[in-house]
């Protein structure tokens, strides 16, 4: 099990992947609902993936939503700006990722 899904895991998260619906221009890649204590993968970008790169997308998405996890928890101090939050989430990813 990566390092992203284990910290998800002790967190008490269920990865689950989902249809995240039609987003426009962008793709929506994952999201973290904290209600339901899961993070949502979306399945349209998983399944067109694989071995080595859909690895990479679930561990990476996985780790990003943990930020936002930690973010809701009081964990880690939410920032002001969203694209603040979203770059220290994809910080984040890339420390947990490499840590595999």
């Amino acid at each position: 099990m990566s390092a992203a899904r284990a910290r998800a895991r002790r967190y008490g998260l269920r990865v689950v992947f989902a249809d995240l619906g039609d987003w426009a221009a962008c793709e929506l890649l994952a999201e973290y609902d904290a209600r339901n204590r899961e993070i949502r993968l979306n399945r349209r970008v998983a399944g067109s993936l694989r071995g080595p790169e859909l690895r990479r997308f679930v561990d990476s998405a996985v780790a990003h939503e943990l930020y936002h996890h930690r973010e809701a928890i009081g964990e880690v101090r939410r920032l002001e700006k969203r694209s603040e939050r979203e770059a220290a989430a994809d910080a984040f990813a890339l420390t947990v990722v490499a840590l595999q």
